[in-house]
């Protein structure tokens, strides 16, 4: 019997949460919990913040998580980068920063979810846009996915797979949807 492939789905937003909002925690949460619901591995560059709280989500449903770290060993990632290594099964230390590992996580994903997140979130996406992922965007009380409609212009007008919406299930199944027809 063949044995169904899973997506790796990243999860991208803020690792500094302040201007977030309140309902960012569960709304991250969510979005993991429906990728692993799928079937589906979550994927994150960081273990903080937004990607961090979509991991615990996807953990929640004993989900699978993966995660890019900026740092080069364990040891850095907690004491340079301060980041929890709790909710990830998988954390490869690439050694190659924020850009790097972000790099890195987004090549090795079959789509990017964008949450809340200010420069590092939109450099997130540009690389999965240039790539051509199927990218989600969530909606929500941030500027995140303003400045991306802002950067892509009339979405009817470009060949990208962009999908906007402010419901983290009904964004994970429509990222679902495109990424079952691409393969």
């Amino acid at each position: 019997m063949e044995k169904k492939s899973k997506f790796k789905i990243c999860v991208a937003g803020a690792v500094e949460t302040s201007a977030c909002g309140l309902d960012s925690l569960e709304m991250a949460k969510e979005i993991g919990r429906e990728i692993a619901k799928s079937g589906n591995v979550l994927i994150t560059g960081a273990g903080a913040g937004f990607p961090m709280w979509a991991a615990g989500g996807a953990k929640e449903e004993d989900g699978d998580t993966l995660m890019f770290s900026p740092a080069g060993s364990k040891r850095e990632h907690k004491e340079a980068y301060r980041l929890s290594d709790n909710v990830h099964d998988i954390i490869i230390y690439t050694g190659f920063g924020y850009v790097g590992s972000d790099l890195l996580m987004t090549k090795s994903s079959d789509a990017v979810i964008i949450g809340c997140g200010k420069v590092g979130t939109i450099h997130e996406f540009t690389m999965a846009y240039e790539e051509g992922k199927p990218i989600g965007v969530l909606e929500g009380p941030w500027d995140t996915d303003e400045v991306i409609r802002a950067i892509v212009g009339d979405k009817k007008r470009t060949d990208k797979p962009i999908v906007f919406d402010s419901d983290p299930k009904r964004l994970v199944k429509k990222i679902i949807e495109i990424i079952s027809h691409r393969q």
